[in-house]
């Protein structure tokens, strides 16, 4: 079956039978395609993220995960047909282990990372930033890879607490993960 177009509320469980081959997102039911593929520039970003943070993390408890790979929100205690958030972030870090499944994350990621493409950034910067400030991801980062920045957001007291945008240059602590520093001269390649 190929993903409907129907403004219809859907569920994970339809979710799980679209095979057609494109990628889509679960808002609140809503559907919102993930096309088209992601720059260069892009998946270099996303490459060296990645990479950085699987060398912090190996033999430690937290593990990162990079799209596709589903998560999915407010879905604690909820058959497929009650799950109607399914995100792919770009990068998501997972520190407590029962959360992960076979099909990916059941539950809040402690920490989201979203690189900005021009066809994300409506989605990323306010549809998702309220989502997952709502579901309370501890820590948000937006990468703009065209202008080589972070923008940092810490959940306090159920909103997100604006940290600062950071740029080529900077070394950024990550907050979730303690003694983890990046220089953004070694992201933005």
């Amino acid at each position: 079956m190929t993903i409907p177009n129907k403004k219809e509320k859907h569920s994970y469980a339809d979710y799980l039978t679209w095979n057609d081959g494109g990628r889509c997102e679960l808002i609140d039911g809503e559907i919102f395609n993930m096309s088209p593929a992601p720059s260069r520039k892009h998946q270099q970003v996303l490459r060296e993220l990645s990479t950085a943070f699987s060398i912090f993390l190996k033999g430690k408890e937290c593990e990162v995960f990079f799209a596709p790979f589903d998560v999915r929100l407010f879905a604690d205690n909820q058959q497929d047909e009650d799950i109607y958030h399914v995100v792919q972030p770009d990068l998501s870090i997972v520190c407590n282990p029962k959360k992960l499944d076979e099909r990916g994350c059941k539950g809040t990621p402690d920490m989201i990372i979203e690189v900005l493409s021009p066809a994300s950034v409506k989605l990323d910067r306010w549809i998702k930033y309220k989502l997952y400030e709502k579901a309370g991801v501890k820590e948000y980062w937006l990468v703009d890879p065209v202008n080589e920045s972070v923008e940092i957001y810490l959940l306090s007291t159920e909103q997100y607490k604006f940290q600062g945008v950071f740029t080529k240059g900077d070394i950024i602590s990550v907050d979730t993960l303690p003694n983890l520093e990046l220089n953004l001269e070694q992201i933005f390649v």
